[in-house]
Parts: structure tokens; sequence; C-alpha cells
């Protein structure tokens, strides 16, 4: 056991500051053992949103020395702990208090993507058939906590407030997951370029950087939406082709 101090944000949406707690740390511990260490003896009002402490619910969601994080899944071993640890909530979305933010933007956001629409059945038992890679191809995008770590680091929300013409990272995920399965059949295709905004996305992959799944999510997901839109609205010999097909 060793000292190490953590200064964590504490306030709410009126503002707040920086506050340091120093605590006994021990090997193996997490960033999440030592603010729960910390609400136990130093500070009961410590506001933190938490559930599995496994890194498969997304709730502590966090910033851990400025990038984003799962609490639960940064080692204490990984850090500098012979400085200050500095928590605070994710900087996209608005506070509530202390570690805590208000994410229900997502959740509007998700309601705004057009749902699954299958293909009728193919099969004489009223089943459908697809292509094994067909499948495998959409399965890495189901691995998604719905943490909001890459809609946090992501510049466009997190330093442009895009918040109104720019669905995310995580939200793209969503759609290529529906746009590239073997038996939809709706076409997303015109909200991407128009109300969801994925002009806005420059490829930096920073989001890729921070998903504590190891989601693709740049070159697997964000990229094959932009070429399918490109396809579809740029593209001056589709667009003769379409003409010429009538």
């Amino acid at each position: 056991m060793k000292p190490a101090t953590f200064r964590i944000w504490r306030g709410d949406s009126q503002g707040g500051e920086f506050r340091d707690y120093t605590t006994e740390v021990a090997e193996g511990m997490v960033v999440l053992d030592a603010v729960h260490q910390i609400q136990a003896t130093q500070a009961n009002d410590l506001a933190c949103r938490w559930n599995c402490k496994a890194g498969k619910c997304g709730s502590c969601s966090a910033e851990v020395n400025g990038m984003p994080r799962l609490l639960c899944m940064t080692r204490l071993h990984d850090l500098p702990i012979d400085k200050p640890v500095t928590i605070e909530p994710m900087r996209t979305f608005p506070s509530l208090k202390d570690l805590v933010t208000d994410v229900s933007w997502n959740f509007r956001v998700k309601k705004k993507i057009k749902k699954f629409k299958p293909r009728p059945p193919d099969a004489p038992d009223g089943t459908w058939r697809m292509a094994q890679a067909d499948i495998d191809r959409v399965q890495e995008f189901r691995k998604c906590i719905e943490c909001y770590l890459c809609q946090d680091v992501c510049h466009v929300l997190r330093d442009h407030g895009k918040q109104d013409a720019f669905i995310g990272p995580r939200f793209f995920i969503y759609t290529a997951a529906l746009e590239m399965h073997p038996l939809d059949t709706e076409d997303r295709l015109g909200e991407l370029q128009q109300t969801h905004g994925i002009g806005y996305c420059n490829i930096t992959k920073c989001c890729t950087k921070v998903c504590p799944e190891s989601i693709t999510i740049t070159d697997n997901a964000i990229i094959p939406l932009k070429e399918r839109v490109v396809d579809e609205f740029y593209d001056p010999l589709g667009k003769l082709w379409k003409k010429l097909r009538g």
C-alpha cells in the first residue's frame, strides 16, 4: 500500500472545482476502486455512475488525465501516480454532479435513425439464407457498450458543438450495423448526408483509439458509410448510369 493523490472534479451544471484527495492504493487497483475508497472515507456525497465494474456496461465513463476512459478498466499501475491523477466528467456532455454527465442526447439521436427493415423470407420454411461473411462483417459493431467515450473524444461534438447536425461515431456504428446487414432493405444514405452530418467527420481516428471494445470505428464503419454516400450523391459516373437507367 502507498499513498496517491486524486484530483477530482466536484461540481454541477452551475460550476465547480477540482479537489485533491489522498488515499492508499495497492497493486491491481483500478481508478474506480480509488474513487469508491474516497467515497467511503472522505467524500460520501461524491457522485460517480457505475454498474458492472467489468468494462461491459459503459456506465463509469469519465476522463482520466485528460483521456476519455472507463474508470473500471483504467489500472493505476498504468498511470504516473507519483503525480496527482486527474479525474473529471466527460466534457462533451452537460454536467449533472461531480463525475456524472447527462448523456440523454444520445438516446434522442438513436430514435432518429431508421430502424431495421428486413426483406421477405427467401426460404420455403419462412426463414432467410445469408452468407457467413456478411454476418461476420456486422458482428464487430454489436460489441458496442454505449459508453459514449467515442462521442466524448470526437472533436465535431467536443470542440465544435455540432450536436444538432452530427450524430457522432457511436451512431455511425449503429447505422453501419443496419446498412451492412444482409437482410436490411432500408435506405439511410440521404439522412447520413444531410441530417446525420457524416461529412463533418474528417477521420482522425480518435474515436477508434478510445473504444474499450477495440471496435475499428473509422475504418470499418465510418469510411464505408462515407463511400456509400459519395457513390450515391457525388459520383458523376453513377449519376450518369442512373440517368440512363431512368
